[in-house]
């Protein structure tokens, strides 16, 4: 546990939820240990079942959080979307309920901070992922530009933007617009990187994707988001190259149009 508390200005911590109260939780619980503290804290709730409505309700006034809710399930979209209009500091640090942050936590994140606090060109810091971002630029602090060239060969280049927990300004919507719903989370997904990238989008990325997050799901509460395998592997050589040059022609198709 840290020994004095750490507080962060300007920042509501959004959090999106839907059936996973005790993963909420513990999430919340992790961040009073660190005594990582923000300005305001929105859990943004997707239509989950009463058991654990009733359970959001008391951790609310436990934890000091606004709780917006839904009358029904409308998908990650709408979450994120009524999520973040209800955010009224600068800056959001965005955070699915299933991740736990790690000791380094505070270093890392007061670092982004001012960083993007410093340089107004920036739109997102991310702080994890599954793999590293393919193409990076060092830049300090441990953090790396996003650099992006439609000429680039790795397919991963897409994925500027990502779901995943980042920092980013709160006027995140009216540059990039709102994301797109009633359609699968990974394909909303998709769109919001396109958009990203056509609206000239500026990002910083972790370095070390693992030291400030850890994703964790059990079997009472595995994560209710299906995504494709973005990195499926084929030893055919045709086939992958066939992939390839297939996934080239159509972001530079969605990208232009």
């Amino acid at each position: 546990m840290s020994s004095s508390s750490t507080h962060f200005p300007g920042v509501t911590l959004l959090v999106t939820h839907y059936n996973r109260s005790s993963s909420l939780e513990r999430l919340l619980k992790t961040f009073k240990e660190l005594n990582c503290t923000f300005d305001d804290v929105v859990v943004s709730d997707d239509g989950s079942k009463p058991e654990h409505l009733n359970v959001l309700r008391k951790l609310e006034s436990e934890y000091n959080f606004r709780l917006i809710t839904t009358p029904k399930n409308r998908g990650l979209a709408n979450n994120l979307n009524k999520g973040q209009e209800a955010v009224k500091t600068p800056y959001t640090l965005y955070v699915q309920e299933d991740f736990i942050p790690k000791p380094a936590f505070a270093t890392h994140f007061k670092n982004a901070l001012d960083m993007m606090n410093d340089d107004k060109q920036l739109d997102i810091v991310r702080f994890y992922a599954y793999f590293s971002y393919p193409y990076l630029k060092p830049y300090k602090n441990g953090f790396s530009k996003m650099l992006y060239k439609p000429w680039y060969g790795d397919y991963t280049k897409i994925y500027y933007y990502s779901d995943h927990p980042h920092l980013r300004r709160s006027n995140f919507l009216d540059k990039f617009g709102r994301y797109v719903e009633g359609i699968k989370s990974d394909k909303t997904e998709y769109r919001m990187c396109v958009s990203f990238i056509k609206n000239n989008g500026k990002g910083l990325f972790l370095t070390d994707f693992n030291a400030m997050f850890e994703q964790k799901n059990s079997e009472n509460e595995p994560s209710t988001v299906t995504r494709s395998n973005w990195r499926h592997q084929d030893s055919n050589f045709f086939v992958v190259w066939g992939r390839a040059l297939y996934r080239q022609i159509k972001y530079n198709f969605d990208l232009n149009f």
